[in-house]
């Protein structure tokens, strides 16, 4: 359940933070008249994200028991380089995120109400694809009959949207930039049970061989019905009986990803430290010089300055300084 919970709130508050710098700039730009097309969008990618998960759970009951192993663990797979590519995008460019919507928005604002429905709804569509994608695929991965995967994701998206409500008021003080490593990492973690499953998916597919080859069989020591089973299995996607195509596939991406995510500061950065700080000196020149904004703008705005997941520490706290 936790993990399950831990996607749900990793995604949820991307979303959420997305949705607070599209409000909050109108708000501060007194164009409040543009909120309605905006909120109109984002309820549509919401709607469209609940359609795809609803999709996905239902639509694969009616294929055969081979069609569906092979339909889930094709896109068990597809789901974990998605959200691999939104923890290492998160980490690269989530500082910039706020002048690139931003930008978005006042090209919108030309265009008309139509060009600001669509810049919500993609700047909140994606996200909702992506997590309905990875959450279906953690779910299935880690369903022991009971409906807590489900809660998990949940009480997930809840959180998130508190937390959202919360930046955006000013209520709420917290470092990004330690919050997004650590959570990136054990999204990392979970992804990588979640890809062993969809291996174990294909293999039962007949698509991939070796189902027969276990790696090891601790079942008696770690009885998949017991509450500790339950827990790793929750958490990690843990099998206790793994095959020995699951445990490479695991150990292959688990060790080089985490890796790279947890890489010391300077590995990637596409700019250099000066051309950063030149960049947060100008916006920060362009806010003061637009009037000041509402505490839960300034929230938002601090909250946008995220360092590279690596730094730890060294990220700003939200509605704080460095």
């Amino acid at each position: 359940m936790f993990g399950n919970y831990l996607i749900g709130l990793r995604e949820g508050l991307e979303a959420s933070l997305v949705v607070c710098i599209l409000v909050a700039y109108l708000v501060k730009t007194e164009r409040r008249d543009a909120l309605r097309p905006v909120w109109t969008g984002i309820g549509v990618a919401v709607a469209l994200a609940l359609a795809f998960g609803f999709g996905l759970e239902f639509g694969s009951r009616e294929l055969t028991f081979e069609a569906q192993e092979a339909l889930g663990g094709s896109l068990s797979i597809l789901a974990v380089v998605l959200v691999t590519w939104m923890v290492f995008w998160m980490r690269r460019t989530a500082r910039h995120l706020r002048s690139e919507l931003h930008g978005r928005l006042d090209a919108a604002l030309r265009m008309g109400t139509g060009a600001l429905v669509a810049t919500a709804f993609l700047a909140v569509g994606r996200e909702g694809l992506e997590t309905a994608l990875f959450v279906w695929a953690s779910v299935r991965a880690s369903s022991d009959g009971t409906h807590a995967p489900l809660i998990g994701v949940l009480l997930g998206i809840a959180s998130a949207v508190v937390l959202g409500w919360l930046f955006y008021r000013g209520a709420l003080r917290i470092d990004l930039a330690t919050f997004f490593t650590w959570t990136g990492g054990m999204l990392v973690i979970v992804a990588a049970g979640v890809l062993a499953y969809g291996v174990h998916d294909l293999q039962e597919a007949r698509f991939l061989g070796g189902l027969p080859d276990k790696a090891f069989d601790i079942s008696t020591t770690v009885p998949p019905d017991s509450w500790y089973g339950t827990l790793l299995k929750g958490v990690f996607n843990f099998q206790p009986d793994p095959t020995v195509l699951q445990v490479i596939v695991w150990c292959l991406y688990l060790i080089p990803t985490l890796a790279l995510f947890l890489a010391p500061v300077g590995f990637g950065r596409s700019v250099g430290v000066k051309e950063q700080k030149a960049t947060d000196e100008q916006a920060e020149k362009a806010d003061s010089g637009s009037g000041g904004a509402r505490d839960g703008d300034g929230a938002v705005a601090d909250g946008e300055r995220v360092r590279d997941g690596a730094r730890g520490a060294g990220g700003r706290t939200v509605g704080g300084t460095e």
